[in-house]
């Protein structure tokens, strides 16, 4: 184990983004060039918030179909697949092929939640998805050449549909937040609780989170240092799972207020052979039998630098046995194994935790 190592389309065009691009073909103004790690320009949860002067759509009604990657519209859309500043401060986020956007429209439809996708970039001449051929959604179609850009994939003969969605209301910035008295709103049912300690692989922290949706947990912590959830590579990873749970981004102080608030247990995925003088249990089926009825917070680190001071000291630590020679796993495959073992059991009350 390697520690050290998003129902019913209503919306009838294109929402803005917070600072409106001009049909005229102007430039969007600049900003810092992204980088992997998750930018902190949000404060609580995400919001779709306009200017009072943004009144003209970025693509008219009577756009159908686009075919210049100068188009503002195409160049804002980009923006948004490569900068994670960018994004958070539009509140946007581009998804990135059929599955997903289905996976994500499916979920919001089992939820009864109102659609998050704004428009829907089809390749020219592609068929409309069935799963999305009822809904009422703008649509533009996009020659090949634009979408090769939007997707950002190398070879992108596969790819015939992306989404323009907004951030799910799930999503919570509360690095900036000095009273910790509403975290009983930031996760609907606090009982199993996935926390990311800097995993700054996107194809990771997808996985991760993809797993953590696949077994039912009830949300993920992110700690400083992680890929943005949003990330296109990230979310191609997760399969749309970013949309899916309930997902905070915070600091250790806010994760305290938390374990406090609901008297979670913080465990630590850690290799043995690399613990020190601090004892470290076996995920063995006794020890999740003891852990039944207790809510649970689970920290895994970082593949290069594995856990930070403050899990490693705070944390109970907590190895997969393995009969095998090798001393760790990958963190997506360990986080997989942990996440399977610790899943919420049918009998637990989880109102309990409410």
């Amino acid at each position: 184990m390697d520690m050290s190592c998003f129902h019913t389309f209503h919306t009838p065009c294109l929402r803005l983004p917070v600072d409106p691009i001009p049909i005229s073909g102007a430039k969007p103004p600049p900003t810092r060039r992204d980088t992997t790690h998750f930018r902190k320009t949000v404060r609580g949860p995400v919001k779709q918030t306009r200017t009072p002067t943004a009144t003209k759509s970025l693509v008219p009604n009577n756009v159908e179909l686009l075919t210049s990657t100068s188009n503002p519209f195409v160049k804002h859309c980009v923006k948004l697949r490569q900068s994670s500043s960018y994004r958070h401060s539009h509140s946007s986020a581009l998804v990135v092929g059929t599955t997903p956007i289905r996976e994500i429209c499916n979920f919001q439809s089992l939820k009864n939640k109102t659609a998050i996708i704004d428009c829907l970039l089809l390749l020219d001449k592609a068929q409309i998805p069935d799963d999305l051929e009822e809904h009422s959604v703008r649509l533009v179609r996009v020659s090949s050449l634009i979408m090769e850009k939007l997707s950002g994939v190398e070879s992108a003969e596969s790819i015939e549909a992306v989404a323009l969605m907004r951030m799910p209301s799930t999503f919570y910035n509360v690095n900036h937040e000095a009273d910790d008295r509403d975290c009983r709103r930031w996760f609907a049912s606090p009982y199993r609780i996935l926390v990311l300690d800097g995993i700054q692989d996107p194809g990771n922290l997808g996985t991760l989170l993809r797993s953590a949706a696949a077994f039912n947990w009830d949300g993920v912590f992110l700690l400083p240092g992680c890929c943005d959830p949003f990330n296109d590579k990230a979310l191609r990873a997760s399969r749309g799972a970013s949309f899916q749970l309930s997902m905070v981004l915070g600091r250790w102080s806010n994760l305290e207020a938390l374990r406090n608030e609901f008297q979670m247990k913080l465990l630590a995925g850690h290799p043995e052979s690399k613990a020190g003088q601090k004892l470290v249990s076996n995920l063995s089926p006794s020890f999740v039998d003891s852990l039944a009825n207790v809510p649970v917070l689970l920290v895994l680190g970082s593949e290069g630098r594995g856990l930070s001071e403050e899990s490693e000291s705070l944390c109970e630590l907590v190895s997969i046995p393995m009969a095998g020679k090798f001393e760790s796993l990958n963190v997506s495959v360990a986080g997989g194994i942990f996440l399977y073992m610790l899943q919420p059991q049918v009998w637990v009350t989880r109102s309990t935790f409410s």
